[in-house]
């Protein structure tokens, strides 16, 4: 009994700490905001936003242009691209996520993180780029006129790319590949369905699995049936007329983008020994969809078939891949529509929509 009260006690004390931890965590937490005003030296134009919350707390304001450290490129932005990471930073959601995107505010208050353009200025420490170089890559707080990027975060971009195009690589073209090639274990000669074929990862998937040698099924509306063929899949499925989860076909590896079936459902159309990558998921504000990751995690314990979520890692060496396959023709990035700096916020309400074919840009001059 003394031993079940000491660990009830001893359980109670560390929730307790941890409650205080975190109110004292979100009363304290905050960012340069308050700073920022009185910025000195050369300056920029770039997006901010001090609190999180919808497109409307953006804004276009001059702040002092970044100094390159030891190991990083600073590059005058040509071009950005918007991905669904940045209304995550953006809202701070899910809410789980606030534990490192800042408590109660952005601890960045820079947002976006695909850019291409050129080199301004190397650190000390930096041997790959030169001034003039073209490069494309990831780096926080794109959306702006000069951004700093880790040297290895960067390749040169490929000439036959515009800067609008190159920029539009980075996260969605990373997350395609390395769902396909190391999360799903793509083989030459093996069925895949990618869903959501038609937005920014699934343009690039459709193209990559091909260059894999898979038979490839993209799952999309009826507006972009023609658009997913023309990119090179096999097969397409409209699922305003079709649900692939009842069609009868079965398919070694499966990149859902969407999340709009469930695990149960995805996992009767894998063969026994396929696997199931997810990527995207329904929109939460508390967890989701971290939930359905944990969820797919569980499956994995009880079934024969790998099913799980996956996050990209960004490096140079499958920067270099996608570049080589760009430049090979094998993947061309599909662009949908072009925004100013001063209109990000409209490019990610846009993007919130969910009916974005391809990627959306920003056009930085």
């Amino acid at each position: 009994m003394r031993l079940k009260r000491f660990v009830i006690r001893s359980a109670g004390a560390i929730f307790l700490a941890l409650v205080v931890a975190a109110l004292v965590a979100y009363g304290t937490s905050s960012n340069d905001c308050d700073r920022r005003s009185a910025a000195q030296g050369e300056l920029m134009k770039a997006i901010v936003y001090c609190d999180y919350g919808s497109p409307d707390v953006l804004r276009l304001e001059e702040i002092a242009r970044p100094v390159p450290e030891d190991s990083q490129v600073l590059i005058k932005v040509r071009a950005a691209a918007v991905n669904p990471l940045d209304w995550h930073y953006m809202r701070g959601t899910p809410y789980i996520g606030r534990a490192g995107m800042g408590l109660r505010k952005p601890k960045v208050t820079g947002l976006g993180v695909d850019v291409a353009g050129r080199v301004a200025a190397v650190g000390s420490k930096v041997t790959r780029f030169k001034p003039g170089d073209e490069v494309f890559g990831s780096a926080r707080g794109a959306f702006a006129e000069y951004v700093c990027a880790s040297e290895g975060r960067l390749v040169l971009k490929p000439e036959n790319l515009t800067f609008q195009q190159a920029a539009s690589v980075p996260v969605a073209a990373i997350t395609a590949l390395q769902g396909l090639r190391d999360k799903g274990k793509l083989q030459a000669g093996q069925k895949v369905l990618i869903n959501g074929a038609s937005g920014g990862v699934g343009t690039f998937a459709v193209q990559i699995a091909k260059s894999l040698g898979a038979h490839v099924t993209g799952v999309c509306s009826t507006r972009n049936v023609d658009m997913v063929r023309s990119l090179g899949a096999d097969e397409v499925v409209d699922y305003t007329k079709a649900d692939f989860t009842r069609a009868g076909q079965r398919y070694d590896v499966i990149l859902d983008n969407v999340g709009n079936h469930s695990l149960s459902a995805c996992r009767r159309v894998l063969t026994p020994r396929g696997r199931y990558v997810m990527v995207g998921g329904p929109k939460g504000r508390w967890v989701a969809p971290l939930d359905r990751a944990l969820a797919a995690t569980v499956y994995s314990w009880f079934v024969s078939q790998h099913v799980g979520m996956f996050m990209a890692r960004m490096n140079k060496e499958d920067l270099g891949v996608l570049r080589d396959l760009m430049e090979s023709g094998k993947v061309t990035p599909v662009l949908d529509r072009t925004y100013t700096l001063s209109q990000v916020p409209d490019a990610i309400r846009y993007l919130e929509t969910g009916h974005a074919r391809g990627k959306v840009v920003i056009a930085v001059d």
